[in-house]
């Protein structure tokens, strides 16, 4: 690699606050705050509003729309349209 062209990618925690999960990776983020990680090493730590751990498709909360029981409720409030 070219040196001086490619951001810093390091080890980054990530912390989901709304579920109290947090992970280690590398990233290229970078943050002015830090936390003790689990090893004993002080990393930098972003803050993320959603994750794996708390977004609904994932844990399974996820709503389904019933969109052919919205047409055809439509269709029988409206009727049907006819061909052109």
């Amino acid at each position: 690699m070219r040196k001086e062209i490619h951001p810093a990618y390091g080890p980054v925690v990530f912390r989901d606050r709304a579920a109290n999960h947090a992970f280690l990776t590398r990233s290229t983020m970078s943050s002015d705050k830090t936390i003790e990680w689990e090893d004993g090493h002080t990393y930098p730590v972003v803050d993320v509003e959603i994750s794996n751990v708390s977004h609904p498709f994932y844990t399974g909360t996820a709503r389904v729309l019933d969109t052919a029981g919205r047409v055809e409720r439509f269709e029988r409030r409206f009727g049907k349209r006819g061909g052109a």
